[in-house]
């Protein structure tokens, strides 16, 4: 399938965006989340791969440090040897840091099988850490969740609801998390809103992104957002060109069925393969693309802006936004790892999170 936004365009090596600031470098180890306080505090996570140091940073003075940390010389109520695989955060309208430590059965994950635990399940948990009380923890361990297929990505949580909504490509939905009771359910499962269209592959410069089996890179449901006011939660897989989106009064109600829940989604349009999505205050959708180098944002009115474009955004991932007007982000280089090029390592160091002016 064509796609409009293929980074076939070999110029685009060469773009420049002067606006773009190095938030903080970070050598061999890769960022995947990032999120930020109402007060500017940024925090990174870095997933359980080679080069690890840590699995949840803060960024301070463009530096990252441990986070929880030690007060007091006491040890913090959450430390670094109790994550397993620290895959997102979100900072929620409460300033309540989530923490999503994933860390799927290897049939389930979007990075290929491995060798150790193909019969091991996934294993996920869900921290809540009160930024103005770091030794404030809240805990969930999913046990009803389906261990053999689930593959927790992304999480968002609804302050108002008191739930938390999860990207889940490996059960092809949406994971609900009732933060009272613990319970989980998942919706919209292998509907055409949460999986990936087969044949859409991504290709960069003439190359298909295929590991070493020729099996093309593929995620369903991975990106999510929830706009400021609780109300709109959108969502869609890397593999798809559209955008959707759904009211969050339908999705944790469990009187509706399946087909009435379908019936709920909204098509937003087609805005390309995109990975990250976050919402800033104002309503608008920011989406990160790794095939042009980009990010733009879909506005309350429809409109598809572009906001920056520069040959740095390699894979540019998660984000968060600031009350400073900063948009801040993580740039994963996914398409330059190993596992997709035939073993050899690609990737631009030092991986880095960046920012731009956006509000």
């Amino acid at each position: 399938m064509n796609n409009p936004l293929s980074a076939q365009n070999k110029d685009l090596n060469n773009l420049k965006d002067p606006r773009l600031e190095v938030v903080s470098s970070f050598d061999k180890s890769q960022p995947i989340g990032v999120s930020v306080s109402s007060d500017n505090r940024v925090f990174v996570s870095f997933p359980k791969r080679e080069s690890y140091t840590m699995g949840l940073a803060e960024i301070v003075n463009g530096k990252r440090t441990a986070f929880p940390s030690a007060k007091n010389g006491e040890d913090p109520i959450l430390r670094q040897t109790d994550f397993i695989n620290v895959q997102d955060i979100y900072v929620d309208t409460k300033d309540v840091l989530w923490v999503l430590d994933s860390k799927p059965a290897s049939n389930s994950s979007i990075f290929g099988k491995g060798s150790s635990d193909e019969k091991e399940g996934g294993k996920f948990t869900l921290y809540g850490i009160d930024l103005a009380d770091q030794n404030s923890v809240s805990k969930y361990v999913f046990e009803d969740l389906d261990k053999e297929k689930s593959a927790l990505n992304d999480v968002r949580v609804d302050t108002e609801k008191h739930m938390a909504y999860f990207s889940d490509p490996g059960q092809t939905g949406i994971v609900v998390l009732d933060l009272k009771t613990g319970k989980t359910r998942t919706v919209l499962k292998n509907s055409r809103f949460t999986k990936a269209d087969p044949k859409v592959v991504l290709s960069y410069q003439g190359k298909e992104m295929r590991d070493a089996k020729g099996n093309p890179f593929k995620s369903n449901v991975n990106g999510i957002a929830l706009t400021k006011d609780n109300k709109w939660f959108y969502f869609k897989p890397i593999n798809a060109h559209h955008l959707y989106r759904i009211e969050t009064q339908y999705l944790v109600d469990r009187e509706l069925s399946d087909k009435e829940l379908v019936s709920k989604v909204k098509d937003m349009g087609e805005v390309g393969i995109t990975h990250g999505l976050v919402a800033d205050k104002e309503g608008n959708i920011y989406l990160t693309t790794s095939l042009d180098y980009s990010i733009r944002r879909l506005t309350p009115e429809g409109s598809l802006e572009m906001v920056v474009q520069d040959s740095r955004l390699i894979w540019p991932d998660s984000l968060g936004i600031g009350s400073d007007g900063y948009l801040y982000f993580s740039c994963a280089q996914m398409q330059l790892l190993p596992n997709w090029n035939n073993g050899e390592d690609r990737v631009e160091y030092p991986f880095q999170v960046y920012r731009v002016k956006v509000l």
